[in-house]
């Protein structure tokens, strides 16, 4: 009997004219997204490849050690899967919207956005007279004298209007993912099928909590206007107003230093008042060195003192000493300037992310964002995937860092009247960043959370529906 009235659902709405327009809808516009997308991925792999080719021949011609770290810092390479998640983005920036507005006021489609915000009003629509609407046209009234069980009812309902609703998508999406396929320069692994595996389990989850929503909604109205002006509020209040008011309520619960303030605070520290520090310290002990080397009073230029070491021991013992003291005068200024800006970093970084982490509890009440961390989380086109990027990148900066130290130091030793940070030298041998997404069953684990409140939401959404029509008054 459950399977007649699942069967009946189904055809019910796909003849309806509903049905139609949604599946015109995302025929249309889910294969069209994908190869736009598509062709961004394309694109985003070409500027990925000038510019890494561009920092190497820059690498080959002009690498200077004190101007280096800002050539070649770290950047996460396109991955296949943005073909259908674009996720967080990087590409909104000044130069960028100096160039051209628009992809910033108009951003691109993707697939987490055609579920999150069309499907689940495709799914309110299609529920929101599944119960009242029946009443009005009688046949409610007629199945209940039929001795049909009121669960078997509801069921049916609920999972004929979920097969229904995923009908077209599913058609839509497998005429999208052939526009990949034919793509070949877009490779895909056994992963990425993998992943989209899951969003699509996630995206049934998903569907499935706005259709028996509607369904709730439906019984608790005996007129389907009614329900239609409710489901829509519910719809609104969901998709845009709690995950866009969460970042806002969250900054004043919880409120975070301006991040510009101590930007410059942090720069006046470590440049201004660290070259103030810096040459202070650096006098006191060049002071103390003359008393022990008399000669480091006279004044030299730098061809001078490299003539002289070359001949004469006690100057370069000397020279060799007054180098030392420099450099442990700047290191103790850089030490010092650094202990106290990290402090503010460290006060800036915690509120920040206290800040973070209460918007993104408060937008979880929205199934749209719980929707949205679990597929581009999956994705790694999300926030834990800027966390992962910040911990390789964090990595690489140590291996870095210890590689530029053994350069300066060999250098040094080999020229001690050399300038070792602004010197042209040959870097071929330096560490490359190399990016690398996050194992599949670490993004799982993560997404873990998000994945357990929409299914928390289908259960009480789903008894709550279950009761109101247990009780629905028929007549």
């Amino acid at each position: 009997m459950l399977g007649t009235l699942i069967k009946k659902e189904i055809l019910n709405s796909v003849f309806s004219f509903r049905f139609v327009v949604t599946l015109v809808l995302l025929i249309v516009v889910v294969p069209v997204t994908i190869f736009i997308l598509t062709n961004d991925y394309v694109k985003k792999v070409d500027e990925y490849s000038f510019r890494q080719n561009g920092i190497e021949n820059y690498l080959k011609n002009y690498a200077h050690f004190n101007r280096l770290r800002g050539v070649v810092e770290p950047s996460p390479s396109p991955i296949p899967i943005y073909s259908l998640v674009r996720g967080i983005s990087s590409d909104v920036n000044i130069a960028k919207f100096d160039d051209d507005p628009l992809p910033a006021v108009f951003p691109l489609l993707d697939l987490v956005f055609i579920v999150g915000v069309l499907l689940s009003l495709a799914a309110l629509i299609f529920s929101y007279d599944a119960v009242s609407g029946e009443k009005e046209d009688g046949t409610l009234k007629l199945m209940m004298s039929n001795r049909l069980a009121r669960s078997k009812i509801i069921l049916g309902k609920i999972i004929g209007g979920t097969l229904t609703l995923l009908i077209p998508f599913l058609l839509s999406l497998i005429l999208g993912l052939f526009v990949i396929l034919l793509n070949s320069r877009v490779a895909w692994t056994g992963t990425n099928w993998a992943t989209l595996a899951l969003v699509f389990l996630g995206t049934v989850i998903y569907v499935f909590l706005f259709l028996v929503l509607g369904v709730f909604i439906s019984a608790r109205h005996h007129s389907s206007s009614a329900s239609i002006m409710t489901s829509l509020f519910v719809w609104v209040l969901f998709i845009l107003i709690i995950p866009n008011l969460s970042p806002y309520l969250a900054s004043l619960i919880s409120p975070a230093p301006s991040r510009i303030k101590t930007e410059r605070e942090r720069a006046r520290l470590v440049d201004v008042e660290r070259d103030d520090l810096g040459r202070k310290l650096m006098a006191e002990r060049l002071g103390e060195l003359v008393k022990k080397y008399p000669v480091l009073a006279e004044r030299f230029s730098e061809a001078e003192a490299k003539a002289r070491v070359e001949k004469d021991p006690v100057f370069r013992e000397a020279y060799q000493a007054r180098t030392r003291e420099v450099e442990a005068a700047w290191n103790e200024a850089n030490r010092i300037q650094n202990a106290k800006s990290e402090i503010l970093w460290k006060e800036l970084d915690r509120k920040e992310k206290a800040q973070t982490k209460l918007a993104g509890d408060l937008s979880m009440i929205s199934p749209l964002a719980d929707f949205t961390y679990l597929a581009t989380d999956l994705t790694s086109t999300g926030m834990m995937n800027l966390r992962h990027f910040d911990q390789i990148k964090g990595g690489w900066e140590h291996t870095y860092w210890d590689y530029v130290q053994g350069r300066i130091a060999a250098l040094q030793k080999q020229n001690p009247t050399a300038d070792a940070w602004n010197s042209p030298v040959d870097v071929s041998d330096m560490p490359r960043f190399q990016y690398k997404e996050e194992a599949l069953a670490a993004r799982v684990k993560g997404t873990l959370w998000p994945f357990a409140i929409m299914m928390m939401m289908n259960l009480v959404v789903f008894v709550a529906a279950y009761i109101s029509f247990v009780k629905y008054d028929v007549r």
